[in-house]
This record gives C-alpha cells, sequence and structure tokens, in this order.
C-alpha cells in the first residue's frame, strides 16, 4: 500500500464564516490550521494513470490558491492537508485504506474515484467516525444506496446513451457490435448502450468485450466484433487502450462510427491516434475546450503548472471544481470536522463560486446526492468537436 502526504494550503478568501464548531486544531507558524482532505485511489496498477488525473485536479486546486492564504471558518484561515493512498482500483484495499486514513489523519470528506471502491465505502461513512464521501463515478447505480453523506460528482452516465444512439444511427445505420471494456463499470454500461440501442429499433450483435487493463493486443476482440458486419462499434475503457482498439478497427477497415463510453477522453485518445481515427465517433466533450465562464484561465493556468503534464481532463476538472467546493462549504457552515453541516450547504456552496473559477456550469446538489450541472457532449465531425446537448436523466431529480 502506498501513502503520501502532499501539505498543501488552500487559499482565496471565500464567504464569512457562519455558525460555530470549527474543528479546533493547532495553529501553525503560518498561521493556518490545517484540516485533512482525504483521496483513495488508483495509483498503482492498470488505472494509475486515471488516478494520478484525479489525484491532479486536488493538488491542483490546492496548490494555485495556495497564495490566496487560506479559506475563512469562523475568521480563521485553513489549509487542506491532501492525504492519499492507493488501492490499486480494488474495493477490499479502498475500505482498509479509508480505514488507515480515518484512524490516522480523521478527514471529514474522503474522495474515492472507482464505483466499486464507493459502493464499499457506502457501508461504512455512515458509521463512527461519520464522513462525507466524494464519490467520482458516472454509475446510476452508486446513488440507489440514498446515502445522506455522499455527492456524486460527474454525470450520470445513463444521460449519455440516448442521444450518442441517435446521432449515431442517423449518420451510420442500426447495426451496433459490443467491444467494451468487461469491467463492473464497463459491463453496465454495455447492458445499458444495448437496452437504448435496441429501444431506437437498432440491431445488437455478440458482446466481444475484454478487460482493456489487462489486454494489450486487441486484433482479435477488434476482428471477432467487425464479424457481425456493424455501422457502430461500443468501445471503451481507459483512453489509452480505448485509442488502441480505434485503431485497431481502422486497420482492419472498419469506416464506420464509434459509440464511447465515457471513461474514454476524446483530448487523450488523440495522443495516440489521428484525429481523422476519431471521426464519426461520440464522446465525452473535450473539458478544456468546456463552454463555461472560468475554463479557458483553467486551462491555461493548467499547462502553466503542468508544463510536461497531458491534457487536462474532467477527471481534472470536476475533482478540481470539488474541492473549491469543499473549501467554500466549510467556509458557509462554518465547520471542517461536522461531515452533515458540510453536506447540507453544498448546493449553496456551488451557487458561490465565482465565474472566474467556474469550470463546471453547476446547478446545485440534489435529495439523492447528484450534483447537477448542464452537460454537453461531442461528436467528431470533419475533424471538429460539435456539441451534443445532454438532457438530465429520468430520476435524477434535477
Amino acid at each position: 500500500m502506498l501513502r503520501r502526504k502532499f501539505a498543501l494550503l488552500m487559499g482565496v478568501t471565500l464567504l464569512a464564516a457562519c455558525g460555530g464548531g470549527g474543528g479546533g486544531g493547532e495553529v501553525g507558524d503560518d498561521g493556518m490550521i490545517t484540516v485533512p482532505i482525504g483521496y483513495v485511489g488508483p495509483l498503482s496498477g492498470g488505472a494509475a494513470y486515471y488516478g494520478r488525473n484525479v489525484e491532479r485536479g486536488l493538488e491542483m486546486a490546492a496548490a494555485e490558491i495556495e497564495e490566496g492564504g487560506g479559506f475563512m471558518v469562523n475568521g480563521q484561515p485553513h489549509k487542506f492537508e491532501l492525504v492519499t493512498a492507493d488501492d490499486r482500483y480494488l474495493p477490499y484495499e479502498t475500505t482498509t485504506a479509508v480505514r488507515r486514513l480515518l484512524q490516522q489523519d480523521h478527514p471529514a470528506v474522503i474522495f474515492v474515484p472507482h464505483a466499486g471502491g464507493i459502493r464499499a465505502v457506502q457501508e461504512m461513512n455512515l458509521n463512527e467516525p461519520r464522513f462525507l464521501l466524494m464519490a467520482y463515478s458516472s454509475e446510476p447505480s452508486i446513488l440507489e444506496a440514498h446515502n445522506p453523506l455522499q455527492i456524486m460528482l460527474p454525470p450520470r452516465f445513463d444521460g449519455y446513451q440516448k442521444p450518442f444512439t441517435e446521432v449515431l444511427m442517423n449518420r451510420f445505420g442500426k447495426r451496433l457490435a459490443l467491444l467494451g471494456t468487461t469491467t463492473a463499470y464497463g459491463r453496465a454500461w454495455t447492458e445499458s448502450v444495448t437496452a437504448e440501442w435496441q429501444r431506437q429499433g437498432g440491431t445488437v450483435g455478440r458482446d466481444n468485450g475484454v478487460d482493456y487493463n489487462t489486454t494489450t493486443d486487441f486484433s482479435g476482440a477488434v476482428s471477432r466484433a467487425l464479424a457481425d458486419d456493424p455501422d457502430v462499434l461500443f468501445v471503451g475503457g481507459p483512453s489509452q487502450p480505448t485509442a488502441l482498439v480505434i485503431k485497431a478497427a481502422r486497420e482492419q477497415g472498419f469506416r464506420g462510427g464509434f459509440l464511447v463510453m465515457d471513461q474514454a477522453k476524446f483530448e487523450e485518445m488523440v495522443q495516440i491516434v489521428p484525429m481523422s481515427d476519431l471521426e464519426g465517433s461520440v464522446g465525452v466533450y473535450p473539458q478544456e475546450q468546456y463552454p463555461t465562464p472560468g475554463t479557458p484561465a483553467w486551462a491555461a493556468r493548467y499547462h502553466a503548472r503542468y508544463a510536461d503534464a497531458p491534457p487536462a481532463t474532467s477527471e481534472i476538472g470536476i475533482n478540481y471544481q470539488a474541492l473549491h467546493l469543499v473549501a467554500d462549504a466549510m467556509t458557509i457552515a462554518g465547520t471542517t470536522t461536522d461531515p452533515d453541516a458540510i453536506r447540507a450547504v453544498f448546493s449553496q456552496a456551488a451557487a458561490s463560486i465565482p465565474d472566474s473559477m467556474r469550470v463546471l456550469d453547476l446547478s446545485g446538489v440534489d435529495e439523492s446526492g447528484q450534483l447537477g450541472r448542464v452537460v454537453i457532449a461531442a461528436q467528431v465531425l470533419n475533424g471538429e468537436f460539435v456539441p451534443v446537448p445532454i438532457p438530465a436523466p429520468s430520476g435524477n431529480g434535477m
């Protein structure tokens, strides 16, 4: 188990604090009280690239507002110490790591970036010591726990299938082949895509899914999928292997479209395959091009801070924004240690983010714990990313 600590200041003086219960803590030499924030995710193994992106978003938010001198709680400046643990994308290790952080660092807020780990932690965070679970996964089923101390950060993935299917059927045809990753998350996507594609009158071939985290040669799986003579391929897992699947399909002569799972990001795939190979794909809109007021300046700050880093994806952007929301919520609630009070004011915190820092078009948190926002996706059309509006899925409550 890897474990690292980053003593990072949180800054930008926010709203005047209200209420009591700031949580005490010793004032450091810099005049600030340190507040631990937990992050448990994959920092080694096949999903380490993804886990590092999430971590980088948290780091960036903390590091860039360091110059602001801390966020205010009851008139006292505070800073965050990001305490992290590696779970290798394994849920049983997630729970072990969370327990360790709770025992050693006592965070009131912990970020977990995968559905399996989130489900495991849902069984823990309502017991003592209680903590707010910041759930970075678009798997809709995690909301079924009705956990009052959970906030789901990305949009639910079941909002994508209907518009993705409409775009691709109209452009390419009604025959779909399945070639997604075989993780639990991938299987959930496969089931959802299959149901929607058939609902709109399409036909679905055999499931030729493979584990994107362990497979290195996708040519055989691609050949089996193309044997069904599809108009569209459903693909997706981490960005890098997804790009290799698309490359293999193009090399084998496929000229149809790609329905891309939200785990894969265009801005990362285009580092591996040419834009021409992505023509006809529908997937998540590139985060650095998102039409929100704070995005252009945020993207510039990201590249200035991480000169040699990969593009800033939604994992980076959403978790960056979320850590700002945590700071605002603690300011409004007047506490850094009461997770119930922090959760209760999250919609107020979403409304308080200034446009200059707004990477997401936020609309508050609903009763299920979903962080609401305006969502757009993208289709690649004539070498350009063309917006595809995504309506809120039924049952989202937003």
